[in-house]
């Protein structure tokens, strides 16, 4: 199963990162929620902070471009296998720094990954 690190987490549960979040753990992914939101996903406490987390294999973002400059770094101490740009979080820039680093960027969306086996 692939540990997945949910930036831009949230516990409003009409939100689609929450809705992951449930998808994630229903297909038996470990979901590690990371936002400036404070709350809670299903149980977990949502990280507002940026800790060095190990073997994450996928980040998905739920996070817009203008938001994820401040990021950067943190994503790529990661070191994960992937990162998931869920539609509205497409961005060329970090796609291409991802590349450079290793890193496969993956324009799609987790939930429809999840619902056809291709996560």
């Amino acid at each position: 199963m692939k540990k997945t690190l949910i930036l831009g987490a949230t516990p409003e549960t009409n939100r689609y990162a929450y809705l992951a979040a449930e998808r994630l753990k229903s297909h038996g992914h470990e979901f590690i929620p990371v936002g400036r939101k404070k709350g809670e996903v299903l149980g977990k406490t949502i990280i507002n902070e940026r800790p060095v987390i190990e073997g994450v294999d996928t980040v998905t973002l739920y996070i817009n471009p203008q938001n994820q400059l401040s990021e950067y770094n943190y994503i790529l101490s990661l070191k994960p296998k992937r990162v998931i740009f869920n539609p509205g979080t497409e961005n060329e820039e970090l796609e291409e720094i991802l590349s450079e680093n290793g890193i496969e960027p993956v324009i799609g969306c987790t939930l429809v990954m999840l619902s056809a086996g291709t996560f």
